[in-house]
């Protein structure tokens, strides 16, 4: 349960090896968290990153996690919740942005994507949210992306995926209105990461640090979302609204 000053105690981070997952979990733990599961697809990758956070005197437990294996995501749940204490905040971190040439080409590729950065969410946040609904409290923070604001000719099937748990994210938070449960979606622009490696970095780039300073920032106000820079909350309401015609023509 959050502390007495409505710090976050527990974390748990869905993607145990993203870099924006654990530059927040350090934030965090440098704060005022004390425990922090990380759940991995590959839980001996993310050991090291597990090392760090206890340096910085958390508990921490690093458990398997696979985004597409939807049947287990409610054991999975029920497994972490159970024999711990309350879990404070999950950070639904995972996802893969793949190389949009051959999603834009390759039917099943484009689905093994989307399976992950929609319908992996969309699986694990439904029981995430009984299981903190049970409990009386909690935050679920998803990570989405400005991407889905407007689906760009450059990476549609990536920005398609954000747009659709961007959607779901906001109403299944509106849906916990008055239950204890609250849901924070995070729109990121260009981060600079492994992910995306190797590609031109764009207007507003920013970092996985920046970003979970962002994040720590919204779970402190009660955020219900949060955009990274935040002068990208206007660009994007401006670029909503650009004719298609131009928009088409726009080098995005």
């Amino acid at each position: 349960m959050k502390d007495a000053v409505g710090a976050v105690q527990s974390l748990l981070v869905l993607g145990g090896t993203s870099e924006i997952g654990l530059a927040t979990a350090r934030t965090l733990v440098k704060g005022r968290t004390r425990r922090v599961v990380l759940a991995a697809r590959d839980p001996a990758r993310a050991e090291p990153a597990a090392q760090e956070l206890r340096a910085l005197g958390a508990e921490v437990d690093v458990v398997a996690f696979e985004a597409r294996d939807f049947g287990s995501h409610t054991a999975f749940v029920e497994a972490v919740f159970d024999g711990r204490d309350d879990i404070d905040c999950a950070l639904v971190a995972f996802g893969v942005l793949g190389d949009q040439e051959r999603l834009a080409s390759d039917g099943e590729a484009a689905a093994e994507a989307v399976a992950t950065n929609y319908v992996g969410a969309v699986s694990v946040c439904i029981p995430l949210a009984e299981r903190m609904k049970r409990q009386g409290h909690g935050t679920i923070v998803v990570l989405s992306s400005v991407a889905g604001e407007r689906a760009r000719k450059s990476n549609f099937v990536y920005g398609s995926s954000k747009a659709g748990i961007d959607a779901f994210a906001q109403g299944l938070g509106d849906s916990l209105a008055g239950s204890g449960v609250g849901v924070m979606v995070v729109r990121p622009g260009f981060v600079k990461t492994k992910m995306t490696e190797g590609r031109d970095p764009v207007p507003f780039t920013t970092t996985p640090d920046v970003v979970a300073a962002e994040i720590v920032k919204g779970l402190a106000r009660g955020a219900h979302t949060v955009w990274v820079p935040p002068v990208l909350r206007l660009v994007m309401s401006v670029l909503r609204h650009v004719p298609r015609p131009v928009f088409r023509r726009l080098p995005l």
